[in-house]
């Protein structure tokens, strides 16, 4: 995926790369006990029915459009994946009852007039389980002022894998925050998602570079089958 992002690096970017010794040269690693962790896959940051997001933003203006659902499939697989491999799944959506810049200004899209699924229902294709773990947050951040790390300690999980929206937002403040937690990060690049292309490249270049390893699907799968049952 390193090719997505160096569109967006300058000359001066990639000089400052090849010459210093800070630079990511090999990947943290992941450990042997991970969880998976979904951000805010939900309607309001798509759009509904699938449309460019061009079209979507007209009455879901946090839509990422056609793009997002793209990631969406992708992410079908990976849950599969994490489920056959009783690898621990969970949820974050929007929002919990604590006033937040977002719920009070009305900042985020409302879920169109009529009928269809509501802006901050998990999409169908993802369909949470009962035995699944939703986490309602009120901040970027799927850690802060919720109990999901407390969740994944007391499943003695030491590796979060990471994908949903909006890379720049929720996905990364909630990489960081898992980092910052002592987990080891896992960012699933092609299921994240973004409004702004340069946006979702430079996020996932920086989370890589400081925060976790970007991991392609084939390869979280594999690693989730590998480990399924320690």
């Amino acid at each position: 995926m390193e090719q997505g992002w160096k569109r967006f690096l300058t000359e001066n970017d990639n000089a400052v790369l090849a010459a210093t010794s800070w630079a990511k040269k090999q990947p943290f690693g992941l450990g042997d006990r991970p969880a998976l962790l979904i951000v805010d896959d939900y309607y309001a940051a798509l759009g509904y029915p699938r449309m460019d997001i061009l079209e979507a933003v007209k009455e879901w203006p946090s839509a990422c459009g056609k793009l997002g659902w793209e990631a969406i499939d992708r992410t079908v697989g990976v849950l599969a994946t994490a489920r056959q491999s009783r690898v621990p799944v969970f949820f974050t959506t929007a929002f919990g009852k604590r006033p937040t810049p977002w719920n009070r200004k009305g900042a985020k899209a409302v879920a169109p007039r009529g009928q269809g699924p509501g802006s901050y229902d998990v999409v169908e294709e993802l369909s949470p389980r009962p035995e699944e773990t939703m986490i309602e947050k009120s901040t970027p951040s799927a850690f802060q002022g919720t109990s999901l790390e407390i969740l994944l300690r007391s499943l003695n999980r030491d590796t979060v894998l990471v994908c949903g929206e909006a890379t720049s937002g929720c996905v990364r403040s909630t990489v960081v925050d898992a980092c910052t937690a002592g987990f080891a990060v896992g960012i699933i690049g092609e299921c994240c998602f973004d409004r702004f292309e340069s946006s979702h490249w430079m996020s996932l270049f920086d989370m890589n570079q400081k925060y976790g390893d970007l991991i392609e699907v084939d390869e979280v799968e594999e690693y989730m089958r590998r480990v399924s049952g320690s």
